[in-house]
């Protein structure tokens, strides 16, 4: 038993990482119908950024932990913040606004272009900076006093500190993104955008800014997932965000692209089936290299028998 809650809670901690991204993915499609397949480098830069924010701090290491937690923590979310709604400004701005009307392939390709570009970007920029780690090859991800290899112990079931984290900025990030998106004035001007964007431009509505705020919004929730990453593994590189972005583009269709509850739920059932392959499907299939495997096993499954996901009915919850 200890061992299939130990499981559960690293597949909800794995999930909510992958929820995290996948917000940004489905918000995006909401409210433009794009699959800005660049969302992945978006949460890679978040974790540059963060990375980055540390080194402008002077590289502090050995730190109390209410620095640590109170400081350092939230400065590096913030930089990772600001890098990734920077990131994801300028595509919108540049690459995706002049395709607005165009065929949807034309945006499609501009974004696998964006993908490998930012990559390249990032690992020849930081390449040229001096004193900073080889960009080619993961980089130490900064030690954080008081969360970094600590863990909660319950029974025969450890909790990493890094997975609490994890958890609660989903929840946290969940909640505010539910605030603004129904509470706010910029948040109804989104939905209405979602549901007709000539109709909402004629009622008065700056379409154009509410378009770039979804995008901004996805990727402040992927940059604090660059720092979950970060967290959790221990490690950061310039190629991250390709594998964890097709996870989350899986956890949203899974939920039903375009409804943010549904990325929420998809990210964690992905998350979690992906820790219950590797403990409970037998021999080689149930090795951790087989867990990307059942992961698109998954997508294919709901792309054929219920492409509109688990809770794609309620598009009404589209943003």
């Amino acid at each position: 038993m200890d061992l299939f809650i130990q499981q559960l809670i690293n597949g909800l901690s794995l999930g909510a990482l992958y929820a995290l991204i996948a917000v940004g993915y489905t918000v995006v499609y909401g409210i433009v119908q794009l699959i800005n397949f660049a969302h992945g480098e978006v949460f890679m830069m978040g974790a540059f950024g963060a990375y980055t924010t540390w080194m402008l701090m002077g590289s502090p290491t050995k730190v109390s932990v209410g620095f640590a937690l109170g400081i350092m923590l939230p400065a590096m979310i913030l930089g990772g913040v600001l890098v990734s709604v920077v990131t994801a400004l300028l595509m919108e701005r540049f690459a995706y606004r002049p395709l607005r009307n165009a065929p949807r392939l034309a945006p499609l390709i501009s974004a696998i272009g964006l993908s490998i570009a930012l990559q390249e970007a990032v690992r020849l920029f930081y390449g040229r900076i001096p004193g900073f780690p080889d960009s080619r090859r993961a980089i130490p991800f900064p030690v954080i006093e008081g969360l970094t290899g600590r863990s909660l112990q319950l029974g025969g079931v450890t909790i990493q500190f890094s997975a609490i984290f994890t958890l609660g900025a989903l929840f946290v990030c969940a909640t505010v993104l539910w605030w603004f998106v129904n509470k706010t004035r910029m948040g109804r001007a989104m939905q209405a955008t979602s549901q007709d964007a000539d109709t909402a431009r004629l009622m008065g509505i700056n379409v154009d800014r509410a378009i770039a705020t979804a995008f901004a919004v996805g990727a402040a929730l992927a940059a604090v997932a660059g720092v979950a990453h970060g967290l959790r593994y221990n490690n950061i590189d310039f190629q991250m965000g390709f594998m964890a972005g097709m996870k989350a583009f899986t956890a949203a269709v899974l939920g039903g692209i375009g409804n943010i509850n549904g990325a929420v739920v998809g990210g964690l059932v992905l998350g979690v089936v992906e820790a219950m392959a590797t403990t409970y499907i037998p021999g080689q299939f149930g090795s951790s290299a087989w867990k990307d495997v059942w992961a698109f096993a998954i997508l294919i499954l709901v792309l054929v028998f219920r492409p509109q996901g688990l809770l794609g009915a309620k598009v009404v919850d589209r943003a």
